[in-house]
């Protein structure tokens, strides 16, 4: 080894305590042992977690799960959530869930589910921004203003609002809390990233979460407040069932997802371990990113063999 590389060596190993036995540094951990809980005592609300299909019921278990001292499990359509309760208690216990009716967009009402959560536990850990609205998918020039800002208010300004509220929340500190700290997750799309993935309106309010997970990134500077945005390929979900249920119909089930590399359409869950892992401390050091959970749908240009000319 270079003399250069070695003084480097040496210098470093001057910080860092010696591993028991080993002579050698130990590598810096930061967060529980991925062979146990992931998120341990920690506070966390999902909006948009009604669907039976949905990532957010799925994320909710997955925070369950992996010790999460609360989740929040919020909808404008609140048909299903206390099941989903009483889902997760059944086989975790000892997390408390709450059921809350909300819009997402609506600013007083994501302002009153965080009170609660700081007033109940002096924390917030995770908010999973997640409630959204597939809109129209008619061509743009029959698109109506309203339609547009609806999917706008929805998709765009719910994470927001989530981002605008729980950030001071996520810095407060009490006793089991001793930092700022927190993840702020929103739920984009490949739709954000690439086109023909979703509607002019959609595709557009999904581009502004992207844009806005790497702004408000850079804005919570120094704060131990990260900020990252989901983007889902085809996922079976409440908001896509019917693509599903008629592709079924027509026996041609197979195709769906058939132009990402995996050549398959994606599972809730799939969608909910990621989430669960930027939840966690051990996505901590990712911060202001797109990620892309979509089977590599975007990272290539679509191609269907035997059709490129």
């Amino acid at each position: 080894m270079p003399d250069s590389a070695t003084r480097r060596v040496q210098a470093i190993g001057k910080q860092l305590a010696p591993s028991a036995g080993s002579g050698i540094p130990t590598i810096t951990q930061v967060g529980p042992a991925s062979n146990g809980p992931r998120t341990p005592g920690k506070v966390v609300i999902i909006t948009g977690a009604n669907s039976i299909l949905g990532i957010g019921r799925a994320s909710a278990q997955q925070f369950a799960q992996n010790g999460a001292k609360a989740v929040y499990i919020c909808d404008s359509d609140d048909s299903n959530l206390e099941a989903h309760a009483r889902e997760i208690n059944a086989s975790w216990p000892a997390v408390n869930v709450h059921t809350r009716q909300l819009d997402a967009a609506d600013e007083k009402a994501v302002k009153e589910v965080i009170d609660d959560a700081i007033q109940r536990y002096g924390r917030l850990d995770v908010f999973f921004a997640n409630a959204g609205i597939v809109g129209s998918m008619s061509p743009f020039i029959d698109v109506d203003a309203e339609d547009f800002m609806e999917t706008m208010r929805v998709n765009a300004l719910g994470p927001f609002l989530a981002a605008k509220h729980a950030a001071p929340a996520m810095q407060k500190t009490s006793p089991d809390k001793t930092k700022s700290s927190g993840s702020i997750i929103t739920t984009a799309s490949v739709a954000g990233l690439r086109s023909n993935a979703g509607g002019t309106p959609y595709s557009a309010s999904k581009a502004a979460v992207v844009s806005m997970a790497q702004t408000i990134a850079y804005q919570l500077a120094g704060t131990g407040i990260r900020v990252n945005a989901l983007c889902p390929g085809l996922i079976e979900t409440g908001m896509t069932a019917s693509v599903f249920e008629a592709a079924r119909a027509r026996g041609t089930q197979a195709k769906l997802g058939h132009l990402n590399p995996l050549k398959r359409a994606g599972h809730a869950d799939e969608i909910a371990r990621v989430v669960l892992f930027l939840g966690s401390d051990e996505s901590s050091y990712v911060n202001g990113q797109a990620w892309a959970v979509d089977g590599g749908l975007s990272a290539g240009h679509p191609y269907v063999p035997g059709k490129i000319a």
